[in-house]
């Protein structure tokens, strides 16, 4: 099945059996960057001019992407896309793709308490292929192969949240370094792959500061 860029940061989020890998003030900027990035690379957004312009409203057929879309639309300036990630990041964005997950047959949705008190939901698992071929996939490129501008985007973002030596502890830093920072791609994706890279940095930054408000632009 195909999944989203940011579906596929979240299957490498979470353990095997459901636990998260990094906490929450991480994962929601980069869950938002690469919903960003993906309407980019499918071209109904432009970042090349350091702001998210729309190219084309056409809608891709997904609930988030195509929400996005409208919402970047409708407003009526063009924003930074730091700006977009400030203002699109939440837990609850997290929760509706985790909830996509669980409806594709991905994942199941686990509900228990701590010590009988603190409620705690876990998403382990259902259907391990899926996070497989993303792993397979990144940890090619890793090794040397040509990347495409989707893997490169997984690679990058997860690199902006300090992920990615976690996700792949093998891999080369060097090698991150180099897939993160664009050199590798066309002009134009370099510059979607370097614009969604500072929009995470900036909206992680944020949160671990205490949470700023959206940056204006």
């Amino acid at each position: 099945m195909r999944v989203t860029i940011a579906e596929e940061l979240l299957l490498l989020a979470y353990s095997e059996d459901g636990k998260p890998l990094m906490n929450s003030m991480q994962l929601d900027p980069a869950l938002a960057g690469a919903i960003l990035a993906e309407l980019a690379i499918e071209e109904r957004v432009d970042l090349s001019d350091k702001k998210v312009m729309v190219k084309s409203p056409a809608p891709l057929g997904d609930d988030e992407l195509d929400a996005m879309l409208t919402r970047i639309a409708e407003e009526r300036r063009n924003r930074k896309p730091a700006w977009w990630v400030q203002r699109l990041q939440s837990a609850k964005l997290r929760k509706r793709l985790l909830t996509k997950l669980v409806a594709a047959g991905v994942l199941a949705e686990e509900r228990a308490k701590v010590m009988g008190i603190f409620p705690v939901t876990r998403w382990p698992e259902t259907h391990p292929g899926v996070e497989a071929n993303v792993r397979e996939r990144v940890s090619a490129v890793l090794a040397g192969a040509d990347p495409d501008a989707r893997t490169a985007v997984l690679i990058a973002i997860m690199h902006a949240a300090k992920f990615d030596r976690k996700a792949f502890p093998g891999a080369s830093k060097k090698r991150i370094k180099e897939i993160a920072e664009g050199a590798w791609a066309a002009d134009a994706v370099a510059k979607t792959i370097a614009a969604i890279n500072a929009a995470a940095v900036a909206a992680i930054s944020a949160a671990a500061a205490g949470g700023a408000g959206a940056t204006g632009g």
